[in-house]
């Protein structure tokens, strides 16, 4: 993987240790056990693993080869599966739990800030993935706009939040969100922010009936308070052998061969937008 000067994106950020790091810290709307929870289940679960092929067939699809970066990557885990796959990657993340983990899984470009505080040059970069992040933001609208700011000229951001506020339950409380989304709502916020929507589509199909079932239904009749139990989210997340576990691998490959032609799926518990500087 090639060497990525990141003096070429931004004046303002000091090395440490192999993390470079901004010389401000922000507040974020996102647990302080977050990421260590997450470094935990990434590894044998399946939705961060299908995530995963969703997005590095959107970005083969629609970036270039030029430098990706993805903005509140967490442990890398997404960063580090791009770079496996010959697309240079930067790691922006304001958790310092989460880079030290990123740090472990052998990314080399990983920079602790968010991305207000990194003060990158306006027009540098030419890819942004914002991978369930934006639903953390409280003023996503003018986050949007920020990112436009920051993009070159027909650079791309590829985004994915959580879909549909029915689906809202406690988990979405404990891990700070702000709101889910539909397709039309963040499209339309995307529009507003100088974007041109390139591919919009759900993932995760399948899901929508399980969370409502198993998370918002609980959460509404004032069940379901053990939402942050570690052990509890590496069951559901853990893959398990049988005919379930086949049937859900072949949905997932449907899923996957939809994207790489550009097609759409019409539900999902996640949204996923491609989108277009202009």
């Amino acid at each position: 993987m090639r060497k990525i000067n990141l003096s070429d994106y931004s004046h303002s950020l000091v090395q440490k240790e192999g993390i470079w790091h901004a010389t401000s810290a922000s507040e974020i709307s996102y647990p302080e056990e977050g990421n260590s929870i997450c470094y935990q289940i990434e590894e044998h679960s399946f939705w961060f693993k299908h995530r995963n092929n969703c997005i590095l067939e959107a970005v083969k699809k629609f970036h270039t080869q030029d430098v990706f970066f993805d903005i509140g990557g967490g442990n890398g885990f997404v960063a580090k599966n791009l770079e496996a796959n010959q697309i240079p990657t930067v790691l922006i993340e304001p958790g310092f739990t989460g880079c030290k983990n990123a740090h472990k899984r052998g990314l080399q470009h990983i920079v602790c800030s968010t991305l207000e505080d990194a003060q990158f040059i306006k027009e540098s970069i030419a890819a942004i993935g914002l991978f369930d992040v934006v639903e953390h933001i409280e003023k996503d609208q003018a986050f949007l706009q920020a990112i436009h700011a920051y993009l070159k000229p027909n650079g791309k951001v590829f985004i994915t939040v959580p879909a549909f506020q029915f689906l809202w339950s406690n988990e979405d409380v404990d891990a700070g969100h702000y709101r889910r989304y539909n397709i039309a709502q963040i499209s339309e916020k995307l529009v507003d922010a100088g974007f041109k929507v390139k591919y919009a589509t759900y993932i995760f199909s399948i899901l929508p009936i399980a969370v409502f079932l198993f998370r918002s239904l609980p959460s509404k009749l004032g069940l379901n308070k053990n939402s942050n139990d570690v052990a509890k989210h590496k069951h559901e997340h853990q893959e398990k052998p049988g005919l379930i576990s086949n049937i859900l691998n072949r949905i997932w490959q449907f899923e996957v061969k939809q994207i790489k032609a550009g097609k759409r799926i019409s539900m999902g518990g996640s949204c996923f937008i491609v989108a277009e500087k202009i």
